[in-house]
C-alpha cells in the first residue's frame, strides 16, 4: 500500500534482531512514509546511526542531548508520530514500558506518545516464555498497544523456538493494515467506473485477436476505490481475476463494442471514469460462422478499426473526471501527453514495456502520471500499491 504522508516513529532497543530494521525502514520510506528513528544506547552495539539515518533520511537520536548540547525533545517526537513501532522490543524495554521506568529517551518518548503503539518483541525462547514477559505483553495489550508476536526460528543463542523478531514484511503489513482499517472513506458518495482487462475480437467461433492484459491493474483499482467508500462499476474483458466486494458491481464483456455499450449504460451517472482496459484497436471485418480450416499456407484477415472507447468518453464528458492509461514502447512521454490532450482526459497514467516489472501480466507496475500541468513519477511497486497512488492522485486533483 501507499503510506504517503504517514509519520512513523521507529524505536529500536538493544537486541541482535535490530539488524532487520534496515529492511523495515527502507520499505516504509519506499512507500512514501516519513520515518524518524530513536534508539536505546545499547542498540548502537548492533546498528549504527549512520546506516539508520542514511535509510530513514533523518537524524537518529539515542539521548536527550545532542553532540552540540541541543535538546532532543521526546515530547515533540511523540506528538509528531502517527504510529510508534518498537522493534525489536527486548524484555528489558518491554518491562520498562509497561511499568513506567523512564530512564532513557526511548521510554520518555513512548510515555509521551498519544498515537497507536506497535510492539514487536524479540528475545531468547526461555525469556519469551517467562511468566513476567507473558504478563508484560498482556499489560501492554491492556493499554491498547498492538503486539506483533515473535516468530519461531533459529535464535542468536543457537536454540530454535519462539522469540525471533517478526520479519520486516510482517511488521510492515501490521502497520499497513492498521492504516487501511482506519482510513477515512475519501470516495464515499462517489461512483467510479473502471474498465479492465483485454478485449477479444472473434475471427471464427474458436479463434480471436487479443492481447496479454491480465486485468490485474483494473481489479486492484476497483478494490481500492471500494475500500475508500466508492460505489464501483467494473467492466472487465476476459480475465481470470476475481473480486468479492459488495461495493463493486462487475460486468463481464468480450469485445470492444460490448465494452463500449456497457460503459455508456452508466457513463452519465458516474463521477470518475478510469479506463485501464487494453482494448483491441482492430477487429476482423468478417467473422467466420464456422471454424476456419488450415487448408492453405497463408491466411489473410482484413481488419477494421474498433470504436475508440476512451476518445468517446472524452467527447461525451460533462462532469466526469476522466483517467486514461497509455502503454508505450517508444516516445513514451510525448505519446502519453498527446493522448491526454487528444482524448480530452483529466489525467493519464503511463507505463512503459521497457521498464522491467511493468506492463501486462506482472504483479508490479511502474508508472508516471500526467495532467495538463503536472507530471509525477513513481517507483516500481505492486499493482495494489500503484492503485493507491493513482487514487491518491485523483483525490488530490478533485480537491483543487
Amino acid at each position: 500500500m501507499s503510506l504517503s504522508g504517514k509519520k512513523i516513529l521507529i524505536a529500536i532497543s538493544g537486541g541482535i534482531a535490530a539488524f532487520k530494521i534496515h529492511f523495515l525502514i527502507r520499505d516504509f520510506v519506499k512507500k512514501g512514509a516519513e520515518v524518524q528513528v530513536i534508539m536505546t544506547p545499547d542498540a548502537e552495539h548492533f546498528v549504527t546511526k549512520l546506516s539508520i539515518s542514511t535509510l530513514s533520511k533523518n537524524p537518529v537520536y539515542t539521548d536527550f542531548y545532542g553532540d552540540n548540547g541541543s535538546w532532543n525533545s521526546h515530547v515533540e517526537m511523540a506528538l509528531w508520530a502517527d504510529v510508534m513501532v518498537v522493534a525489536p522490543c527486548t524484555a528489558n524495554t518491554l518491562a520498562k514500558m509497561v511499568h513506567g521506568i523512564c530512564d532513557n529517551l526511548l521510554i520518555a518518548t513512548y510515555m509521551s506518545a498519544k498515537c497507536p503503539v506497535f510492539i514487536a518483541p524479540a528475545m531468547d525462547l526461555d525469556m519469551y516464555a517467562h511468566p513476567s514477559t507473558i504478563k508484560n505483553l498482556e499489560l501492554a495489550e491492556s493499554y491498547g498497544h498492538i503486539i506483533i508476536p515473535a516468530e519461531n526460528g533459529e535464535l542468536a543463542s543457537g536454540l530454535i523456538g519462539q522469540g525471533r523478531l517478526a520479519e520486516p514484511e510482517t511488521i510492515a503489513k501490521a502497520v499497513e493494515d492498521f492504516f487501511d482499517a482506519n482510513r477515512t472513506k475519501t470516495l464515499e458518495g462517489k461512483t467510479v467506473l473502471i474498465t479492465a482487462g483485454p478485449t477479444y475480437e472473434a475471427i471464427d467461433p474458436v479463434r480471436f485477436i487479443g492481447n496479454h492484459s491480465s486485468g490485474k491493474m483494473g481489479f486492484s483499482l476497483a478494490e481500492e476505490a471500494a475500500k475508500r467508500g466508492a460505489k464501483v462499476i467494473l467492466i472487465s474483458g476476459p480475465s481470470s481475476q476475481s473480486i468479492n466486494n459488495k461495493n463493486v458491481d462487475v460486468h463481464k464483456v468480450t469485445s470492444a463494442k460490448e465494452m463500449l455499450a456497457k460503459v455508456f449504460e452508466f457513463y452519465d451517472k458516474i463521477d470518475i471514469g478510469i479506463a485501464s482496459a487494453a482494448v483491441a484497436d482492430y477487429a476482423p471485418k468478417d467473422v467466420a460462422k464456422e471454424k476456419i480450416k488450415k487448408d492453405d499456407d497463408n491466411l489473410t484477415i482484413e481488419l477494421v478499426k474498433n470504436p475508440d472507447i476512451l476518445r468517446t468518453m472524452g467527447e461525451k464528458k460533462t462532469h466526469q473526471f476522466l483517467v486514461g492509461f497509455a502503454l508505450e514502447t517508444q516516445n513514451e512521454e510525448e505519446n502519453a501527453k498527446g493522448k491526454l490532450a487528444k482524448k480530452n482526459l483529466d489525467m493519464i497514467v503511463l507505463n512503459s514495456l521497457r521498464d522491467e516489472g511493468a506492463g501486462f501480466k506482472n504483479d508490479t507496475n511502474k508508472i508516471k502520471i500526467f495532467t495538463p500541468t503536472e507530471k509525477k513519477e513513481f517507483d516500481l511497486k505492486s499493482k495494489d500499491d500503484v492503485a493507491k497512488d493513482i487514487l491518491d492522485f485523483v483525490e488530490a486533483q478533485l480537491l483543487k
